[in-house]
């Protein structure tokens, strides 16, 4: 565990499909209080998230091909332009899982990439989600080498949809396959300081919770995407 305070690497998140306007404002509001380093929404909400957050220092952050991934390219990569050009800072993608699943790397790198060029000509980054509760180490790890030879920026374990969330291990495996220079998003079930400072320590430069402000405040967080 680093000295960086714990809310830099909190992508504040409320992804809920029934979240109102009035939840949204209120998220933005928190992370501009507790200054963690972004608001994730789904990207119906990236605009107004954007607007909010200006000059707050809280970067907007939006998902793509979510929660599945199980969208053609072409579908994700207009998702993703149309999310940068409305004020996203970072894009967080799902991965073609029956790919993974399957060991096709290629399609895995193609669909990445596509997506990774259309995102970072809009100036944002990339992080990929392989969504680890649905794959075994080996998959998980050619998912990690397929989003490095892809371009993206970070590797993240889970939405927090599929069942399962962000393993100690699993956060540790992906360090290991994508080396110290990439970004490691750990999320799904980070819901204490405790549970944070787990996945900061296996090697997580980055974690997704809706839980933040217990986190912060070293309590026990209950709420989920």
């Amino acid at each position: 565990m680093t000295a960086q305070p714990i809310a830099s690497y909190i992508d504040h998140t409320l992804l809920k499909p029934e979240a109102s306007r009035e939840d949204i404002m209120t998220v933005c509001r928190e992370a501009a209080e507790y200054q963690f380093k972004s608001v994730c929404v789904n990207p119906l909400w990236v605009s107004t998230v954007h607007n909010e957050l200006k000059g707050s220092g809280v970067l907007t952050c939006s998902v793509i091909g979510f929660p599945l991934g199980a969208t053609p390219t072409d579908v994700k990569v207009f998702e993703a332009r149309g999310a940068v050009a409305d004020g996203a800072d970072e894009i967080d993608m799902v991965i073609n899982i029956a790919a993974a699943r399957a060991g096709d790397s290629e399609s895995l790198v193609t669909d990445i990439a596509a997506v990774a060029e259309a995102v970072h000509e809009g100036g944002a980054i990339l992080k990929v989600i392989i969504e680890t509760s649905l794959l075994n180490d080996a998959e998980k790890t050619l998912a990690c080498r397929a989003a490095v030879e892809a371009g993206a920026d970070f590797v993240k374990t889970s939405t927090g949809f599929n069942g399962g969330g962000a393993t100690a291990e699993d956060v540790a495996l992906m360090r290991q396959t994508v080396g110290l220079t990439m970004g490691v998003k750990a999320s799904g079930g980070v819901r204490s300081l405790e549970d944070a400072k787990t996945m900061i320590d296996a090697g997580a430069t980055r974690i997704g919770a809706s839980s933040g402000i217990a986190i912060v405040k070293g309590e026990q967080g209950t709420s989920a995407y």
